[in-house]
C-alpha cells in the first residue's frame, strides 16, 4: 500500500502541475517560450501516465479490482490526491509560473537521480526515462530565473514576490509522509529529507546568479502528501474532471 500511495503522489504532482502549466498554451510571452512550456507540459503528462499505469497495476494486485490510468486521474476526489501543495498554487504571472517550475524541477531531478537505482525495477525504469526530460526542464527554468531576477527592476520585483508566495510550500517536499518513511526503510526510495541539502545548494547557485535572495521562512505548509489540500485543488479538479465524469464511457 505504501508503494501505491507513493507512485500516486509522483503521478498526481505531475498531473496537477501539467494542468496549471497547460493554461499558458497560446499565452506565453513569446512564441518560442510558449512552445517550450507546452513541451514541458507534455513531458510531465507523459511521466504521469507512466506512473498511473504502474499505480493501476499495483492497485489491481492489492484490491483485485481492475482500474486504469484514466480512472485514477479523473475519478478520484481531492482527499484521494497526494500531490505536493506547491504545484496547485496559481500561475500568477510568468515569473511566478517559472519559479514554481524551477523549485519543482530542482527537486524532481534530484529525486529521479536517486530513484534510478531503486530496487523496484518499474520505478527505476520510469525515473531513468524521465530524468533526461527533467534535466531540460531544470536548465530551461534556471535560465529564466536568472534572466528575470537579474533583469529589469520590475522583473526582479516580480521574482521576489514569487519567491515570497511559493517558498513556504517548498518545505513539504522534504517532510516525509508515513508511506515514504516505510519505503525508505525498505530501501526502495531515498530518505526524503536527505534530498534537501542538494536542492537548496542548487537553488542558491541559481539565485546567486540571478541576484535573488533565499528567504528565511521557517513555516512550511504541508498536507498534500496525505490528501489535505488548499481550496485551489478543488477548482483544478472540477475543471479537469468535468467531462470524464459527465461521460464516463466516452471514447475518443
Amino acid at each position: 500500500m505504501s508503494l501505491l500511495k507513493y507512485i500516486l503522489q509522483l503521478a498526481d504532482t505531475n498531473l496537477i502541475l501539467t494542468q496549471r502549466n497547460a493554461a499558458w498554451c497560446g499565452h506565453g510571452p513569446i512564441l518560442e517560450q510558449d512552445i517550450a512550456i507546452t513541451n514541458i507540459t507534455l513531458d510531465l503528462i507523459g511521466q504521469a501516465r507512466n506512473l498511473y499505469q504502474y499505480a493501476a497495476t499495483l492497485q489491481e494486485k492489492i484490491t483485485g479490482e481492475a482500474t486504469t490510468e484514466d480512472k485514477l486521474a479523473y475519478h478520484r476526489n481531492e482527499r484521494e490526491f497526494y500531490n505536493l501543495l506547491l504545484v496547485e498554487q496559481e500561475n500568477g504571472d510568468w515569473g511566478q509560473t517559472i519559479m514554481r517550475q524551477f523549485f519543482y524541477a530542482v527537486y524532481q531531478f534530484g529525486l529521479y537521480e536517486k530513484l534510478k537505482t531503486s530496487p523496484d525495477a518499474q520505478l527505476a525504469a520510469i525515473a531513468t526515462k524521465s530524468i533526461k526530460e527533467t534535466a531540460y526542464h531544470l536548465n530551461w527554468c534556471s535560465e529564466w530565473v536568472i534572466r528575470l531576477g537579474d533583469g529589469t527592476k520590475e522583473s526582479k520585483q516580480r521574482m521576489e514576490k514569487a519567491i515570497e508566495q511559493l517558498w513556504p510550500y517548498t518545505g513539504e517536499m522534504f517532510i516525509p509522509a508515513a508511506y515514504e518513511d516505510a519505503l525508505a526503510k525498505e530501501g526502495i526510495i531515498p530518505e526524503i529529507n536527505s534530498l534537501k541539502e542538494n536542492w537548496l545548494q542548487k537553488v542558491k547557485e541559481v539565485f546567486e546568479e540571478a541576484t535573488l535572495t533565499v528567504p528565511e521562512i521557517k513555516h512550511n505548509h504541508k498536507g498534500g502528501k496525505t490528501g489535505v489540500h488548499t481550496e485551489k485543488l478543488g477548482y483544478i479538479l472540477a475543471e479537469m474532471q468535468y467531462l470524464p465524469r459527465m461521460e464516463p464511457e466516452a471514447n475518443w
